[in-house]
């Protein structure tokens, strides 16, 4: 009778664990629907601080807007130069606050992932971050329309950013415990459409807000902007609340075999990714963190620089962009939930290869036809948008199944961190193709090149263990 394989440690140590958490479920019965609908709510609820105060509202139509300019440039035409300064300048601040939060989470997120996993307490921070962020969405209340208020606002938007990230890195190690190998691409591919689901149903509300002038409430001091802040806060505390009473932590594979403390931790951590690459049983995973750095990035960018392309190239108004922009979180959704059926059939490599291959030819068009006018942008605009969703469901479903057991905090946080380190590639091409060219156009180009790397690096990746 052969020996019995020693019971690998929970712990985070040097030597990476070749044993994958979800083969250890191979026989295990089916995930209640409840537990499920819990685990993707949390995503759903949480998505407004993304979509309507990152992205299309609080920041774009209030923060960075002439009511947080002195009263002496507010008084200025929008075409004088003075006052188009500040503005940018407004523009620059929150972009060093988000700077500055992405290197916090850049140097926070795989260390805290670490911590969880050693001490089996992945609810715990998923709960720190979610609370963290919702204390940041209730903060904005205070951000009264003046230039006083300003980095009160930033300092409170890029927190809640961090938050928002150390509790997504313990949100996606939760999957690996409701997930089985042959419903993981299901499943993730249903947070993430209910994610991108949520964000449309808040922006819809939000519009519908906005069109009805207010529902009479005074503008003054910015007060419907910062009821909107108010909501969405409520908003995510109620649609939270299920995956901390329904959804179960990884169990451990046994007891850490010696505690590390925080600082200590960035040893392990950094030994953990060498041996992450040294281990044949895990360099695939060294590979994917890699390669999912870069295509991560490009597609971040697509969201990121959407706006601006539509607006500048295509000529888009405000209503246009307000439309588009929930059509491509509608579709992105849609199709999400969509590819994590077919992510559980064909797998997860082959939905994002087929995305970012669409992503590569739908950015090419936009490009080359841009002079056809509108029409290009919303055909092949928001088929970009039904890429993106798919391609981040699978990415985070890929990465579970290689994920050795005991370290789902710890690899996700440098799903994370790999993610920021490589956040400044699509922002980087972006600049320096459009001042090279002097068109806004050519800003598209970057994000397909990116887009491309990203593919090129993925190709050799195993799809399995």
């Amino acid at each position: 009778m052969s020996a019995k394989p020693p019971r690998p440690s929970a712990a985070a140590d040097s030597e990476a664990v070749p044993v994958f958490g979800l083969q250890h479920k191979l026989d295990a019965k089916p995930t209640k629907r409840r537990t499920i609908l819990s685990w993707a709510l949390w995503d759903w609820g949480l998505q407004p601080f993304n979509t309507i105060i990152l992205t299309f509202i609080f920041t774009a139509l209030y923060l960075t807007t002439e009511a947080f300019l002195p009263a002496e440039l507010q008084s200025l035409s929008d075409d004088d130069p003075l006052k188009q300064h500040a503005l940018a300048d407004l523009a620059s601040g929150l972009g060093l606050g988000t700077t500055v939060a992405g290197l916090l989470i850049l140097v926070l997120a795989p260390v805290l992932g670490q911590q969880a996993d050693a001490q089996g307490k992945q609810k715990l921070w998923l709960g720190i971050g979610t609370v963290g962020t919702i204390g940041c969405m209730l903060g904005l209340w205070f951000a009264e329309p003046a230039p006083t208020y300003f980095w009160m606002a930033v300092s409170l938007i890029a927190a809640g950013t961090v938050l928002n990230e150390i509790a997504s890195v313990n949100y996606n190690a939760l999957l690996v415990s409701i997930a089985s190998p042959k419903n993981i691409g299901r499943i993730s591919g249903l947070g993430w459409g209910f994610g991108y689901v949520g964000g449309v149903v808040a922006l819809v509300l939000v519009v519908v807000f906005y069109a009805s002038d207010w529902f009479r409430i005074p503008a003054d001091d910015g007060l419907p902007f910062r009821l909107i802040a108010v909501g969405c806060a409520i908003w995510s505390t109620a649609f939270a609340i299920p995956v901390f009473l329904a959804v179960p932590e990884p169990a451990p594979l046994g007891k850490p075999e010696r505690r590390v403390n925080f600082l200590r931790s960035y040893a392990v951590l950094v030994r953990d990714i060498i041996s992450l690459y040294r281990n044949r049983a895990t360099r695939n995973t060294f590979w994917f963190l890699l390669a999912s750095s870069v295509f991560r990035d490009g597609l971040s960018g697509v969201f990121t620089f959407g706006a601006i392309i539509a607006a500048q190239v295509f000529g888009f108004g405000f209503v246009d962009t307000v439309v588009f922009g929930i059509a491509a979180n509608f579709i992105a959704g849609v199709s999400t939930m969509i590819a994590g059926r077919w992510d559980d059939r064909f797998g997860p490599k082959a939905i994002i290869v087929f995305a970012l291959c669409g992503m590569v030819v739908a950015g090419m068009a936009v490009f080359f036809f841009a002079g056809v006018g509108k029409i290009i942008f919303w055909v092949f605009g928001l088929i970009l948008c039904a890429f993106v969703g798919p391609a981040q469901a699978a990415g985070r479903s890929f990465l579970a199944r290689v994920t050795p057991a005991g370290r789902e905090g710890e690899i996700f946080g440098l799903y994370a961190t790999t993610g920021r380190a490589a956040s400044w590639m699509s922002s980087a091409l972006w600049t320096l193709l459009i001042t090279a060219t002097g068109a806004t156009l050519f800003g598209v180009l970057g994000i397909v090149l990116v887009l491309l790397l990203g593919l090129l690096l993925l190709l050799p990746v195993r799809a399995t263990p």
